[in-house]
Formats: C-alpha cells, sequence, structure tokens
C-alpha cells in the first residue's frame, strides 16, 4: 500500500506464476511497473492497462502476475478498484454480512498485449472491512490433499467480523495452518486488510 495524495491510498495485492528466481524478479519488475505508473494519478484499470503493456514485452517462460489494485478515498470510504485476475475480496460488513466481490472479467496481467482493463467501484461504509488475500489461503491443503476452500475462509471471516484488521489476519493464517497441519505448504501465502473507521 502506498499513499497517492492526501485523500487516496493505493492498495496492491499480487501473485506471480512459477517459483524460484525467475519469478521473484518478475514480480520484483511487476510492483515497481504497478507502483510507479500508479503514482502517476492513472485510474486502476488504466493502470493495469499500460503495466500490462510492458509486462507482456518483459514475460519470460510465459510467466504473469494476477493483481488486484485499489485506490481507497480515505475521506469517503470509495474504493476504485481493477482485479487482473486475482481472487476476488472479501466485505466484511459492519452489520454482519461477508460477501466476496464480484469474480474478475479481466485477464491475468502480462498474458495479452494490448488487453484494455477495466475499473469498477464499491463502497466501504463506517466499520466495514475489506480482506484481500493470494489463492495460498483458499487453496492450502492438508494432509488428506482436501483444499480449505472458500466456504471455510468465508466462514472463518464472518467468526471475527467485526475485529480488527491484526487480529482478523492473525486468526485467518491460524486457521490454514491448523487445518493443513502437517501438510507442506503448497503456495505463497498473503493477505492484506482495511478497516474504514470514520
Amino acid at each position: 500500500f502506498f499513499r497517492i495524495d492526501d485523500d487516496h491510498i493505493g492498495l496492491v495485492i499480487a501473485d506471480v506464476s512459477g517459483k524460484g528466481v525467475p519469478a521473484a524478479i518478475f514480480m520484483a519488475v511487476s510492483r515497481t511497473l504497478i507502483r510507479t505508473i500508479a503514482l502517476q494519478g492513472y485510474e486502476p484499470g488504466v493502470c493495469l492497462t499500460k503495466s500490462n503493456d510492458l509486462l507482456c514485452k518483459e514475460s519470460i517462460e510465459s510467466m504473469f502476475v494476477t493483481v488486484f489494485y485499489a485506490i481507497y478515498n480515505i475521506r469517503t470510504g470509495e474504493i476504485d478498484y481493477c482485479n487482473g485476475g486475482h481472487n476476488s475480496p472479501v466485505i466484511l460488513k459492519a452489520y454482519g454480512q461477508v460477501e466476496m466481490m464480484p469474480m474478475s472479467t479481466n485477464c491475468l496481467v502480462g498474458t495479452v498485449d494490448g488487453w484494455q482493463y477495466t475499473s469498477a467501484k464499491t463502497q466501504l461504509g463506517v466499520g466495514d472491512t475489506l480482506m484481500m488475500y493470494t489463492d495460498g489461503v483458499n487453496e492450502a491443503f492438508n494432509v488428506d490433499y482436501q483444499e480449505y476452500g472458500d466456504d471455510r475462509m468465508l466462514q472463518l471471516m464472518r467468526q471475527h467480523n467485526g475485529d480488527d484488521c491484526r487480529t482478523l489476519i492473525e486468526a485467518q493464517m491460524n486457521d490454514v495452518k491448523a487445518y493443513a497441519g502437517d501438510a507442506p505448504q503448497s503456495d505463497d501465502i498473503t493477505t492484506m486488510a482495511l478497516k474504514r473507521k470514520a
């Protein structure tokens, strides 16, 4: 996350295909591009469109990234966002409802040169929380090769709706670890949460 101006914060969560040094380098390049373009003031869809065009030229071995990029207005709670093939974030409403945001209709970033990414908007009310995560959460496996899954993830979030961001994230991570047990971690896990206070 990074400050764009006095009223707006940029939020980015992403996941790169592949493993090892090449994937790490591609992710570092992706992060730098997205942040640099975002700080020029472009809305999320344009930011990912420009990032995608540049990453398509840098991609080796068909690497790509899934990206959720949002601009949060700290005064109004409005979120302007673009989802480039990433997991749908979850909104925990202050009144108790927990819902996944709409599925992405944009392609993965770094795969289709010239793709025009589209933005959308949503609103956080006072007390609402936006929870973002990578597929290392919902696609974690236990020793019986059973997936953690979206339903279990959403149930955990319902149980912790109203908690502060740190508590919510720690509860999510602990639940995934408990579920996986002795099974090796199958993928990287990243989570990020934002709660509107006023």
